[in-house]
């Protein structure tokens, strides 16, 4: 069977039943979920995450070596930010074309650098090699307290649905681009040096508050069906409710929406709450709740109709 025809989660879940899992030390594996989980003794766990970005695809031709550079440590740092971990350091392995100039590399070791002091960690080192196209390779190292990890599992019934954020601010970003309108650095900044929320999951899972959560890099509507099949649960989301996206001259309130519900970039965080913890939850950051936990089901409510919210989203390898 094509690759084209599964996408990457599905394959991801079929190479990952090839794995043999460590007895005592692999608490979550490949595939479960949005880093490793490793219990090496002691208090804390270590997670560990990793990702892979090519030009062709993840890059925008307007990105600078800087950017790029701090997209590459970002997108981990994002997946240990939805265990609210602590960073301990990041890996980058980069394919690199042989005719690429070194000043240009520079500017790209610079953004990785910026980017992991950000957020409190730092480079620890990494590969390079001859590619035929530019190639980032991360990984990403932290810990979290035993007894506040969280999951993408662990919703309940009647639990509310939150977000961090402005979702869609990437996507609505990207779209314009694509469109050729015209869009001002501040407009670009979601899309080409994106936050992942380090400080904001930490703060959650310390405050005792959440049941589930997840980054939605791919997109917020992947990111709920991925939590629901992790939980065996459902959701329901109010179009009303969605922080509101600020307008770009040429996009439609209908690609606005498009871009808040279904395209990816974004690295804010998805997550549950039960009702009763939502005062704790606010005390650790900004968010806005979005839905709450249902019986079955991946449900948007748009102007008094329920309809369903479909898997579409950005998923390597299943463009259709």
């Amino acid at each position: 069977m094509e690759l084209a025809k599964i996408g990457e989660r599905e394959l991801i879940s079929h190479i990952a039943k090839s794995f043999s899992k460590g007895k005592d030390t692999v608490i979550i594996g490949a595939g479960e979920d949005d880093c490793a989980v490793l219990d090496m003794g002691g208090e804390d766990y270590l997670l560990v995450t990793t990702d892979m970005l090519h030009e062709e695809t993840d890059f925008p031709l307007r990105m600078t070596g800087w950017q790029i550079g701090w997209m590459s440590v970002a997108v981990n740092l994002s997946d240990l930010a939805s265990k609210g971990a602590r960073p301990l350091g990041v890996l980058m392995a980069m394919g690199i074309p042989s005719d690429t100039e070194l000043l240009f590399i520079d500017e790209v070791a610079k953004g990785m650098d910026d980017c992991a002091t950000a957020f409190g960690t730092c480079m620890i080192g990494g590969d390079t090699g001859e590619h035929d196209e530019l190639i980032m390779a991360g990984t990403a190292l932290g810990t979290v307290k035993k007894e506040q990890l969280v999951r993408r599992k662990g919703a309940k019934k009647g639990d509310l649905v939150c977000v961090t954020g402005i979702p869609g601010r990437a996507g609505a970003a990207l779209l314009a681009l694509d469109r050729k309108l015209r869009v001002s650095q501040e407009m670009l900044k979601p899309l080409f040096e994106p936050m992942p929320r380090i400080k904001e999951g930490m703060a959650l899972v310390e405050s005792g508050s959440v049941s589930s959560m997840m980054d939605i890099s791919d997109g917020l509507a992947l990111s709920l069906h991925d939590m629901s099949k992790a939980s065996g649960l459902g959701f329901r989301i109010y179009e009303d409710k969605l922080p509101a996206l600020p307008g770009i001259k040429g996009l439609k309130s209908r690609d606005l929406l498009d871009a808040a519900v279904f395209t990816g970039g974004d690295f804010e965080l998805l997550f549950t709450v039960p009702e009763e913890k939502l005062g704790a939850a606010k005390k650790a950051c900004d968010f806005t709740v979005i839905g709450e936990v249902i019986e079955s089901g991946v449900l948007i409510e748009r102007g008094g109709a329920v309809e369903e919210l479909k898997a579409k989203g950005y998923e390597h390898f299943k463009h259709a």
